[in-house]
């Protein structure tokens, strides 16, 4: 799974946003590596092991021809409280890594397969991820 080397702080402020403004991404929207990518339509916090699931689902399905790129790493931290702890103990501890994606992000991108190859396993990858997500091509 994927987890940065070193953090400077253990726990992270919860964000916050205004419910009204539409937030979609600005950074990382285009393909840039691939011939074919998956593309975030909803927005979710996506953690490490659902990156890491994804990510063996298109490797399996690409072969040995296949390039895979995750353009995604799970660098904030989240916090739960072990079980049956009553509020006001503080917060609890960090138990892994999560990325905030915004819609229109480009998650992943793979090529030197053919085009039903990489739309199969794209999608197959987009239904572990707890988001809804669309493949797209370098050519349309």
């Amino acid at each position: 799974m994927m987890f940065p080397k070193k953090v400077k702080f253990r726990k992270w402020h919860t964000m916050r946003r205004n419910p009204k403004s539409p937030k979609v991404a600005t950074r990382g929207i285009t393909i840039a590596f691939g011939s074919h990518g998956l593309r975030a339509t909803t927005e979710a916090r996506v953690r490490s092991n659902q990156i890491e699931s994804a990510r063996k689902v298109i490797a399996r399905n690409l072969g040995k021809t296949g390039k895979l790129w995750v353009r995604i790493f799970p660098d904030k931290p989240f916090t739960q409280k072990p079980a049956e702890v009553k509020l006001g103990k503080g917060k609890g501890d960090p138990v892994g890594y999560e990325v905030q994606v915004w819609p229109g992000r480009v998650l992943f991108e793979v090529d030197g397969v053919t085009d039903a190859i990489a739309v199969d396993a794209l999608t197959r990858a987009a239904k572990k991820l707890p988001l809804k997500a669309k493949v797209v091509s370098r050519h349309a």
